[in-house]
């Protein structure tokens, strides 16, 4: 790693593409998820060998309940076999996990292995792994917003006391350091309301690999593309 860049301790990554990997082998969209189950597994089993504080998968967007009813129940049901199939392994790598996004429409069964799953790594420290679950940074924003205006209409703080630290201090990733480097799969280059607030001054990468194909290689790519950047936050040095 480049001694003048060193190494990202927030490494946030849109998986896009399983359904396009599916397709192009004549495979059901749903074994694209399960084979992007398996890139999950090497991306952080990777992100705790490099030293990665902080890595943040956005799983499930707001805009995915909008996908066939019959591929959103697939998903569920894999976030709830993985999550619970995973714990063991993740407490054995000192990996925390955490959820950001409305949890309120999930179902029970969802809201309670995300909760097992998190009590059960709470005190993990190596890494901690974020998932973005029904997540949408507009959405949150939004959130910050109304939190704000209820503690200032009741007096808590004064509208000239609201800078950037406090919202940021409002945000679902209130306790999590901003992304350093966001990669995205598949090529496309777009955020797609993800992390807009936090997004600042990351670093972005957009390799053309589909998720499904995003190995350990592809993450020492991502990381020595990191290294190359010239991250001078607006100063001359």
């Amino acid at each position: 790693m480049d001694e003048r860049n060193p190494m990202p301790r927030h490494v946030a990554i849109i998986m896009d593409g399983n359904g396009r990997w599916a397709e192009m082998r004549g495979l059901p969209r749903h074994e694209g998820h399960l084979r992007g189950v398996e890139s999950v597994r090497t991306t952080v089993r990777s992100a705790v060998r490099h030293g990665v504080r902080c890595l943040t998968l956005y799983a499930f967007s707001t805009e995915n309940w909008g996908r066939p009813a019959d591929e959103v129940e697939g998903l569920m049901e894999l976030f709830c076999t993985c999550v619970a199939a995973e714990t063991p392994e993740l407490l054995r790598q000192g990996v925390r996990i955490r959820m950001i996004g409305d949890r309120s429409r999930f179902s029970e069964k969802v809201r309670r292995h995300l909760e097992q799953a998190e009590r059960a790594t709470e005190a993990c420290d190596r890494l901690t792994l974020v998932l973005a679950l029904d997540y949408s940074a507009r959405s949150e924003l939004v959130h910050a917003a109304r939190t704000l205006a209820r503690r200032t209409a009741a007096g808590a703080i004064t509208p000239e006391a609201i800078d950037e630290r406090t919202v940021a201090g409002a945000l679902w990733t209130a306790d999590i350091p901003d992304p350093d480097l966001i990669v995205r799969t598949s090529g496309e280059q777009r955020l797609s309301n993800f992390l807009l607030w936090q997004a600042a001054y990351a670093e972005l990468w957009f390799p053309e690999v589909l998720w499904p194909d995003f190995g350990e290689e592809e993450f020492d790519r991502a990381l020595a593309e990191y290294a190359r950047r010239d991250r001078r936050f607006g100063r001359l040095k």
